[in-house]
Order: structure tokens, then sequence, then C-alpha cells
């Protein structure tokens, strides 16, 4: 049976809380009406027992600040990294810009992204198969189905891929997630860049695409000038 008397005392509970918060709420100038309150009210506290409304006022401000200095050091955090890829991104294009002929290109991009970026593969897969390319980053096998399922709705795929599709693009290597980057001249793909961590998390849906936007532009059109000096 439901106890009458003991629901009647909690909805009298709950209307006087609501009535002190109200009231406060409509007298801003309680406490500077009755300031031996701020020192007298005893606030119960999981790690210090009792204390006193001004500590318990302080504590919450040293928690804020603590949060706040916390947000600050992730920001710079951020920020110094991303002046970092800045640089190694604008190191690589000049790079690939001077680069004599596909070989060197594909070293250079190769080596920026195992060495620099610390990462575990990088990956090229091209459409026209008309041709051989000899070059260890160069994907072999025949990678379209993977184009079609990773490429239908974006540019980019970050995260896991399945066991078939590490082994057509990466064959026998490590691999915890990646980030597939389509290639493309106009309407027309060439095909894709793989490049993959040994991190199962490091490469996620929620990654920006800022950089990889003006990444992915450039490495295209500075591709198909490698590839029209091979007669492709």
């Amino acid at each position: 049976m439901i106890d009458k008397e003991n629901v009647e005392v909690d909805e009298m509970s709950l209307l006087n809380d609501e009535l002190v918060i109200t009231y406060l709420q409509d007298n801003p100038n309680f406490f500077n009406k009755n300031p031996q309150l701020l020192t007298s009210l005893r606030l119960a506290d999981a790690n210090r027992g009792v204390v006193s409304l001004v500590e318990r006022q302080q504590q919450m401000q040293r928690q804020k600040i603590q949060l706040l200095e916390e947000e600050i050091t992730q920001l710079l955090s951020v920020a110094s990294y991303n002046e970092q890829l800045f640089t190694v991104y604008n190191d690589l294009y000049l790079s690939l810009i001077e680069s004599p002929d596909l070989s060197h290109f594909l070293t250079c991009l190769s080596d920026t992204t195992t060495q620099l970026l610390n990462l575990a593969s990088f990956k090229l897969y091209l459409t026209n198969k008309d041709f051989e390319i000899g070059h260890e980053s160069i994907v072999k096998g025949d990678c379209s189905d993977i184009i079609s399922k990773r490429f239908e709705k974006n540019d980019y795929y970050f995260g896991r891929i399945q066991q078939a599709e590490k082994q057509a693009i990466f064959a026998d290597q490590e691999v915890g997630s990646v980030v597939l980057i389509q290639l493309s001249e106009g309407e027309q793909c060439l095909g894709f860049i793989a490049i993959s961590s040994n991190d199962a998390e490091h490469f996620t849906p929620s990654m920006d695409t800022l950089l990889l936007n003006q990444f992915r532009t450039l490495i295209a059109k500075l591709l198909i000038q490698q590839l029209l000096k091979i007669g492709l």
C-alpha cells in the first residue's frame, strides 16, 4: 500500500524547496541583508564533511578555473599540432612540385606519411591499369569494389576496414585504422590514397577534413602531371 503520509511529506518538501529557490531568485539581495548566513550555513561535502557556503563557492570557483586551464592547455596543444602539421604539408607540397618523376613523387608522399607523420603505411591505388609502375606504394590488386563502397557518398573514409579490404590494399601489413582519400579530376575517379595507423582509434569519422581537402586537390593535379610525363 502507498503511504499517503510519506507522499504528502515528500510533496511538501519539494514544494518548500521550490518556494525557497523562487524566493532567492526573486530576492537577489537576500544575503546582502543577511550576511551572517553566508558563514553560518553548513553544507554536506563528500570529501570534506561539512563546509560553509563560502567554502563551497570557493571550491566551485577553483573547479571552474581548473577546467578552464585544462581547456586552454588542450587548445594550445591542438594549435601547436596544427602548426606542425601545416609546416609538414607545406614542405611536402614544395617537394612534390619539384619531383622530377613519378617514383620520386611517390617516395616523398610515402616518406612524409610514415616518417614525419608517424603513420604505418601509405598506399596509392590507380584506376588506370594499362601500365606498370614499379613503386612499393602502388596497390597492384583490384580495388574497384572498395571505391564503390567507401566513396559512395563522400570523398573520404575514416575508421576501420574489413579484412578483405586490408588484404587488397595493405597485403600483410598490420592495420588498425585508415583514412581513404579519393582522387579525382572532374567527374573522373583517378583512384585513392590509403593511409593506415596501427592504432585502431587514430582515424575516426569525426575527424576534420580542412587540410585534407587542400591535400586531395593538389595531389590529384600533380599526379596527373606525373602520369602525363610517362604517357598515361
